[in-house]
């Protein structure tokens, strides 16, 4: 198997996942982003390309208005920024849509995005499933991202759970979902991250329920 060519994609660590109503509850949000800053410090190392995005809404919104406190990068975050790096801006789900990202990845030789950021359950999940058709391999590290509680007029359900479902989910066809300790060694590896795929994972889950 060829050495993945990846790009560390940091996906809306702001401030409104921390101090505003979208605040992430699983995993503990310092220690997803302790896990995010070890990534991005891993990626300078190593010489992997790295994407920060910014969700980003008019003034005036109700959450990510630009300019606004809930706005910015975590200060963690902003602190590391290189000139290098790629910086985008989006207001949809996925880093893909409406943005120059694939663009920019394609220009760097590009063909794995390891997802870290927030959230599992909303723009971690739509730029995995995105990145498929564009060609690209998805890496999610399960401990560098993180979800909310949900509920609606469908139910209810809590960030735990709606995490380690997600991580499954994705494990199943759209990602090879792995720790950041397993990423790190396999970043200094040269190597690709084991990865599941939907038969496997429907043979496996017939066994665990059929009794």
């Amino acid at each position: 198997m060829s050495t993945p060519r990846r790009a560390l994609v940091v996906v809306d660590v702001q401030q409104e996942y921390f101090d505003g109503p979208l605040q992430v509850q699983h995993p503990p949000r310092e220690e997803s982003l302790a896990h995010v800053v070890r990534a991005m410090d891993l990626a300078q190392e190593h010489d992997i390309p790295v994407v920060v995005v910014q969700h980003e809404y008019p003034e005036g919104a109700p959450v990510f208005a630009v300019g606004s406190a809930g706005w910015a990068l975590h200060p963690e975050v902003e602190a590391r920024l290189d000139p290098s790096w790629k910086r985008a801006t989006k207001q949809n789900g996925s880093v893909f849509a409406g943005t120059d990202v694939a663009a920019w990845l394609a220009g760097q030789g590009v063909d794995t995005v390891t997802i870290v950021g927030f959230m599992t359950n909303n723009c971690d999940i739509a730029t995995a499933v995105e990145a498929e058709g564009l060609g690209l391999a998805a890496e999610v590290l399960s401990d560098a991202t993180g979800a909310i509680h949900l509920a609606n007029e469908q139910g209810q359900v809590s960030a735990e759970t709606l995490h380690e479902t997600l991580m499954v989910l994705l494990h199943s066809n759209f990602a090879a979902v792995a720790t950041t300790h397993a990423w790190a060694h396999a970043v200094r590896a040269g190597e690709a991250l084991p990865k599941n795929d939907l038969g496997t994972s429907a043979t496996q889950g017939r066994a665990a329920f059929s009794g």
